[in-house]
């Protein structure tokens, strides 16, 4: 299992090399989840594309570190292994939380990013009021405590019927998360507000949101997308907030789009 120490934070991470492609996608998770909601969307780019995924600081396998505090907590370990691994620019896809980090590390260095892919996201998402109200119930009752309300945003009531097996892996994943993480992410979500950056994004960009997201519903994303000049917006028919798990053939397919539309550039890797 892949380890590699950032700044003193250890990162579980995966990279999958792939021959003849020079632009590389950093796949960014969503809030409470590990890399493994990834696996279906690698295994059907395998080879087309090079491909990174990892836990973010406090998440699944990969250390908190000193803590989380912000956005910019993950984008410094992020930064850290896009020069761990020596890319040149990459393309960040950015689900949720991931799609504010991916903002926010365009905002710091958008000499590094050749594009983004910001999935079930916003510029800010919910309320310091919604926030600190999770916040305290899961302080004292548990992240279990949410976890069949989170279900329910994370996918459509026809997941919830016809793969209870998947879900219920799902739910586990969630609930495993070391709370400090949860409870930082949870804070750096709250507080993070990035509508004036998001007017300044000059790369390509594909907003994609899942047409039954109960977390970031479409309109929000929308939202985003008119902010972003240029930015494409596509809704994935039969989704919830995690489309990757959800509906990954469709996903796959706006992901090729997109990345076959981006000039050639240097090679990605190495």
């Amino acid at each position: 299992m892949p380890f590699v120490s950032i700044g003193g934070v250890t990162l579980h991470h995966r990279y999958i090399e792939a021959a003849g492609s020079s632009h590389a996608i950093i796949f960014i998770n969503s809030l409470g989840t590990d890399f493994r909601i990834w696996d279906e969307v690698v295994a059907k780019l395998s080879g087309e594309i090079p491909m990174l995924v990892y836990d973010k600081r406090g998440h699944g396998l990969s250390d908190i570190g000193s803590g989380v505090r912000s956005i910019d907590d993950h984008v410094d370990d992020l930064l850290g292994l896009i020069d761990h691994f020596g890319f040149g620019k990459v393309v960040l896809y950015g689900l949720s939380v991931g799609g504010l980090i991916a903002q926010r590390l365009y905002t710091r260095h958008p000499k590094c990013v050749e594009a983004l892919i910001l999935s079930d996201t916003a510029h800010k998402i919910g309320t310091a009021e919604s926030w600190n109200t999770r916040i305290a119930t899961v302080e004292r009752d548990g992240i279990e405590v949410i976890a069949d309300g989170i279900m329910k945003v994370w996918f459509t009531p026809n997941f919830h019927a016809a793969r209870a097996a998947e879900l219920a892996g799902c739910r586990n994943m969630l609930t495993r998360q070391a709370l400090p993480g949860y409870v930082g992410t949870c804070m750096a979500v709250r507080d993070a507000d990035l509508t004036d950056a998001a007017r300044r994004i000059a790369v390509p960009t594909l907003c994609i949101v899942g047409d039954q997201d109960g977390s970031t519903p479409p309109d929000l994303v929308r939202s985003l997308a008119g902010l972003i000049p240029g930015a494409r917006f596509e809704v994935i028919r039969d989704a919830g907030h995690i489309p990757c798990i959800e509906q990954p053939d469709a996903l796959v397919s706006l992901i090729r789009d997109f990345v076959a539309s981006l000039p050639e550039g240097k090679p990605a890797h190495g």
